[in-house]
């Protein structure tokens, strides 16, 4: 479950950063609650990228749509 909310705070973020870029803003969450301490800011960034691994690497056992419709 952990893994699962890291990868969407991930996931809106970069959503965030494309729009803001797209609009000329820095829409960075992480970095505008975080940006005054980049080493929090890095750790963050570092678990949302194990959480993607680690997802990554359990999803079709946990998928019902990978497995077939069968759990």
């Amino acid at each position: 479950m952990i893994a699962f909310i890291l990868l969407v705070i991930g996931g809106l973020n970069w959503g965030l950063i494309g729009i803001g870029e797209f609009m000329g803003s820095n829409w960075n969450v992480v970095h505008l609650i975080f940006g005054a301490w980049p080493a929090v800011e890095w750790i963050i960034y570092i678990l949302v990228g194990i959480a993607t691994i680690y997802e990554l690497i359990i999803h079709k056992k946990n998928c019902t749509m990978c497995m077939g419709g069968a759990k």
